[in-house]
């Protein structure tokens, strides 16, 4: 070995055993240091006293805080935490705090929310995925001293104009997330998503209505690890696949653990358009499930298994070849086919032979999604034929002639951004600090 070799392992060597030392050293200190405090007490005394401590904190809490005692439990471990960790990563930095603080707390005249479309199911995924649509509906909510619900838009005159109607059941679930008592509120829609088409006006409205809520009651709610609203949410719908995109945005996946609520979006391809055939009659949500059979084979569950795997893999690899299969159910869109929807699997075809990558019945009906790619950048600057959309819309107006349905086209995108404030009195924004839209 040459000298100057050995020279660096003895390096090398010497400072790892004083690094060792060192460390040994300051770990001796620390554990006499900390353990001074409490040498008096025995093992039964210290998890008393940690155990009053945490009643305690859970004792001044002023919100809604959804916990997950398997993953909570967690955060008193020093096991690592890796770059994907992102619940986790944020859960620890609120950790110390049992309650989230109410900053800017103060409660609300009036508030403008804006919310998307969204279509669930997309084929195999039955309450369980669901797309955010760029279609988008308007709600304002302000302090009144008479109750009143207006409206405007499609399906304005359907909407309840009573404490039915879902804006007011999110609403009052906000103020009571918040302990405080809903005041009387004056409500008025602008509504641009159709009524009971299967593009989610309900999950809309309840998503709107507990955002106003929020905000006027001055009332914030955790994320991270919590997923309050989600949960507000699902607790009126029932399932995520609806609210989960009009809350976040793009395309979810959504599971309940056991304990609560969770979603996770999934990648959506670029350039994917979207051409919806909505029906001119309304399709309710009981009589789309009433058709459904309580109970379904293994045969047919492993097909939806291995089509809604299909489908993620499909969405994450960007292959929109692949969504053809992708969509495929046996769980849902057969049964309404054939008792409700005769036009559907025509339709299906249609859009399909000309150019679409896959269509599907759009949640419960009657609406009857396609999806296609070659978007690129705003598409009236594009030229119409690297595109399939317009080839499609017509293909599928075709095929609802021929079976006696009307309706008309919409051809839009997927929505990125969930439900947002976009006007709100007084302003969030102030002298220092401007929030997009001066908010």
């Amino acid at each position: 070995m040459e000298p100057s070799n050995s020279k660096l392992i003895v390096t090398a060597v010497g400072a790892a055993c004083a690094g060792a030392a060192a460390a040994m050293a300051l770990n001796r200190w620390y554990s006499s240091s900390s353990s001074s405090n409490d040498e008096n007490k025995s093992n039964d005394e210290l998890e008393r006293d940690y155990l009053q401590h945490e009643k305690s904190l859970r004792e001044d809490r002023t919100t809604m805080i959804f916990e997950d005692p398997a993953s909570s439990a967690v955060v008193r471990t020093n096991s690592l935490v890796f770059p994907h960790n992102h619940e986790e990563k944020m859960r620890r930095l609120v950790a110390a705090r049992a309650a989230i603080e109410e900053d800017n707390s103060m409660p609300r005249r009036s508030v403008t929310v804006r919310v998307p479309a969204t279509s669930a199911n997309m084929g195999p995924g039955y309450d369980t995925i669901g797309m955010a649509v760029d279609l988008w509906s308007e709600v304002t909510v302000e302090r009144s001293d008479k109750f009143e619900i207006t409206g405007e838009g499609e399906g304005a005159e359907k909407m309840p104009t009573d404490k039915s109607n879902f804006l007011v059941v999110g609403c009052k679930a906000a103020f009571d997330a918040a302990n405080k008592e809903m005041p009387t509120l004056k409500y008025h829609v602008v509504s641009r998503i159709p009524f009971a088409r299967g593009l989610g006006s309900s999950s809309a409205a309840i998503v709107a209505g507990i955002i106003a809520g929020l905000v006027l009651a001055g009332h914030r709610l955790p994320c991270w690890g919590s997923e309050a609203l989600l949960q507000i949410a699902c607790g009126i719908e029932g399932h995520p696949d609806n609210v989960a995109p009009a809350i976040y945005g793009g395309i979810q996946i959504g599971i309940h653990n056991g304990t609560r609520w969770e979603t996770e979006r999934v990648p959506c391809p670029a350039g994917v358009q979207l051409v919806m055939f909505i029906p001119d009659f309304i399709g309710k949500t009981s009589d789309a499930r009433g058709v459904l059979k309580p109970e379904i084979s293994r045969a047919d569950a492993a097909f939806n298994i291995s089509r809604a795997s299909w489908l993620v893999l499909a969405l994450c690899m960007g292959n929109l070849d692949n969504l053809k299969w992708a969509v495929q159910d046996r769980m849902h869109q057969p049964q309404r086919a054939g008792k409700i929807y005769k036009y559907l699997y025509p339709m299906i075809e249609a859009a399909q032979g000309a150019g679409a990558s896959c269509a599907y019945l759009s949640g419960a009906g009657p609406t009857v999604m396609a999806i296609t790619g070659g978007a690129s950048g705003d598409i009236f600057a594009q030229r119409t034929k690297e595109r399939s959309d317009l080839a499609v819309a017509k293909a599928m107006m075709r095929a609802a002639s021929e079976h006696g349905i009307k309706g008309k086209l919409v051809v839009t995108k997927v929505s990125n951004e969930g439900a947002k404030v976009v006007k709100v009195h007084p302003p969030f924004s102030t002298g220092e600090i401007t929030y997009g839209d001066e908010v």
